[in-house]
């Protein structure tokens, strides 16, 4: 079973608390949920695996480390994903970018697969798969599918905020996924919205509503 991670960092919950705010801009929410993303990342890549490297610093020649293993690439489930995107960038700069892109049925909630553009060497790579909200978990495991279809088997799914029913869609249906979220929320509405949640992640990103 896939291992489920509250990141609790004192920075992350306290940036995790503007954003909920129902009356934080546009400008504002796009630009700490790139922060949670960077945050978020520091703490999901602590265990990479490292390998010795001999380099030349101006006093000399020296052995230091340097990050080993598979390259990975970031893959945001349009749209709201991409507000996570440029904070895990940050700190990942070499890494490539798949996209994703699904809309909800707002009758059903099931996810409607529009658009996937992956890397060619997509096989060979670590996938962090990032959302903002894992409400149901339709449109993750989704993603994770489109992945694992391409050859992926190593893949982590990282979000902001989590429904418990979410994570249990998960681990059901990709067992072998580590979910990381910045929090777990009390419940999933009938709605489909997260509660307390922060609302459409994608219309406070755009400002679309």
């Amino acid at each position: 079973m896939g291992k489920f991670t509250v990141l609790n960092h004192p920075l992350i919950q306290h940036k995790l608390t503007i954003i909920r705010r129902k009356e934080t801009s546009s400008n504002e929410f796009r630009r700490i949920v790139g922060e949670i993303g960077g945050l978020m990342t520091y703490e999901i890549t602590r265990d990479l695996p490292l390998k010795d490297v001999e380099i030349e610093t101006p006093m000399g020649k020296t052995t230091q480390k340097e990050i080993a293993g598979k390259k990975m690439t970031i893959v945001p489930i349009l749209r709201a994903g991409i507000g996570m995107l440029n904070g895990v960038l940050d700190m990942i700069p070499s890494a490539k970018v798949g996209v994703i892109g699904m809309y909800r049925d707002e009758e059903t909630l099931k996810p409607h697969e529009y658009f996937c553009k992956m890397p060619k060497d997509i096989a060979e790579r670590e996938c962090l798969v990032v959302d903002p909200m894992l409400a149901t978990g339709g449109s993750a495991n989704m993603a994770i599918s489109a992945l694992k279809k391409r050859g992926v088997k190593d893949i982590k799914l990282a979000v902001l905020v989590a429904a418990p029913e979410g994570v249990k869609a998960i681990q059901a249906e990709n067992p072998d996924v580590d979910i990381y979220a910045a929090a777990q929320d009390d419940e999933l509405l009938e709605s489909g919205y997260i509660f307390p949640g922060l609302g459409d992640a994608g219309d406070r990103l755009f400002g679309t509503k």
